[in-house]
């Protein structure tokens, strides 16, 4: 392994640090897929914005101490590479039957069908998110949230070309095949839609964006840690870049939402407004109030939950046991990384109750996956908890049981309120909108959702954010929208 492979070669089409300049087959191979890419940008990247200049961060390196830099660019020349995170030496498979066997370089004959499925259930995600966000710029409440926006799509563009490297390298015709139809299918497509169901929701508002962004994209954070950990070595290099690059779509979700609760705490004070709940008088303020705030979070987190499958999977143990795809962080838990004997809790709809069963830790695996992003999304909610006791008021955002709202797994045919009560259908259709965002509340967040463009400001219903993006001040033109 040459020792510069952690700098990005900028001189090919495809910036790439995987030495594409002497792959000439999957050079080849990208090449001819670059232009359909481009189509697919075009007619489902951002819309209204593919001639402005965005000030966006790109990869020149993948060490972690440096490696963005920052530009103005044109999306459409935004440089797409392909960028794996360094190779370990001596790496070896971390877990399942293989355990302690050297990592794979090529992709086992076995495992093949399977490991190719993970790589595009992957890949779709990717650009579907793009599809789903396409309108918000339009509606952008700042150019800094414009901004933040557009890098978040340009990068899950980048996501998907690091899934059809490795289906164009490792997975010959299929792998090209694949690739191909990643292009095809369309968020929300009664024909083609996407593959998981939270990539086919409309995100409708930009509040809906923050909550995708801290619910949706931490789901792909923990997918990707599961599979970083993979035996695969070029999967788990490409999804530990990934990972880098994650953690500032995670960012703009959580100050985003910090920042709508805080304009709204700040406006309910100054207009000595003291009970929270009295949502006619703070939307009155041009706000959204907090109780609609905590219906859009209902709906995203249980949305996400769906995106783990189902509780109990034999393809979960299946992919674990091949090394294929591990547990969240699986390096650094204490245990034989083979699950011969242990066992894991799982909530399960038992006799009419919700009760917690042992189960195979090897079959729940994606309760333990979902366990552990759970407890990830606490740490945000802290903080716009803080947001909210800090200035005053006796409200709790909290995340709703596991039971509610849920499309797939244990609690798929039986509804719940959100503290976890069973109810029947007619309760249910009578109360969602308690607990869900209703068409009028739609209605109102849309009715707030005026373009802000002028440098500097922002829109009546979000505080600006406490830094900038690269220490920029606050009158920075992250856009240059092209008159």
């Amino acid at each position: 392994m040459n020792m510069n492979i952690m700098n990005v070669d900028y001189s090919t089409k495809i910036p790439n640090n995987v030495n594409l300049a002497e792959d000439r087959q999957v050079l080849k191979a990208l090449e001819g897929w670059h232009p359909g890419y481009m189509d697919w940008w075009s007619d489902m990247g951002p819309e209204g914005f593919q001639e402005s200049l965005v000030y966006l961060r790109t990869a020149y390196s993948v060490d972690p101490r440096g490696w963005a830099k920052f530009d103005y660019v044109r999306m459409p020349e935004y440089r797409w590479g392909i960028l794996l995170a360094p190779q370990e030496e001596n790496r070896v498979v971390p877990f399942g039957e293989h355990y302690g066997e050297p990592a794979w370089q090529e992709v086992p004959g076995e495992h093949r069908a399977m490991l190719r499925r993970l790589i595009v259930i992957q890949g779709d995600t990717e650009p579907a998110s793009v599809e789903q966000q396409r309108h918000l710029g339009k509606t952008a409440p700042s150019l800094y949230d414009m901004r933040n926006l557009f890098q978040v799509n340009v990068e899950e563009g980048r996501h998907l070309w690091a899934m059809v490297y490795l289906l164009q390298k490792y997975f010959g015709r299929d792998g090209r095949e694949e690739a191909d139809d990643l292009l095809r299918r369309r968020s929300g497509d009664a024909d083609a839609p996407r593959m998981l169901g939270a990539f086919n929701e409309a995100t409708p508002d930009w509040l809906s964006f923050f909550m995708f962004t801290y619910f949706t994209d931490r789901d792909g954070k923990m997918q990707l840690h599961s599979l970083a950990q993979s035996g695969f070595d070029p999967l788990s290099r490409t999804c530990r870049f990934m990972l880098t690059e994650e953690a500032h779509h995670m960012f703009v979700g959580e100050t985003g939402i910090t920042r709508v609760v805080q304009r709204t705490c700040d406006a309910m004070k100054a207009a000595g407004i003291t009970d929270p709940t009295d949502i006619a008088k703070v939307r009155a303020l041009g706000v959204i109030d907090l109780p609609t705030i905590q219906k859009k979070l209902n709906l995203h987190y249980t949305l996400s939950l769906d995106l783990f499958g189902s509780e109990v999977s034999t393809n979960a143990a299946n992919a674990f046991n091949a090394g294929i795809k591990g547990r969240y962080h699986e390096t650094q838990i204490e245990d034989d990384h083979q699950l011969k004997n242990a066992t894991y809790p799982v909530l399960k709809f038992v006799n009419g109750e919700i009760k917690l069963v042992d189960e195979p830790a090897l079959t729940a695996l994606n309760m333990r996956l979902r366990d552990d992003y759970s407890q990830d999304c606490v740490k945000g909610m802290l903080r716009w908890n803080k947001v909210i006791s800090t200035a005053g008021y006796d409200f709790k955002l909290t995340l709703p049981n596991v039971a509610f709202h849920r499309h797939i797994g244990e609690f798929k045919d039986v509804h719940a309120t959100p503290d976890g009560i069973l109810i029947d259908d007619a309760t249910w259709a009578k109360r969602k909108d308690e607990w869900l965002p209703s068409a009028s509340d739609g209605d109102f967040i849309t009715s707030l959702m005026q373009p802000v463009t002028e440098v500097g400001q922002f829109a009546s219903w979000i505080s600006p954010p406490k830094v900038g993006i690269d220490n920029k001040p606050g009158d920075f033109e992250y856009v240059k929208i092209e008159s």
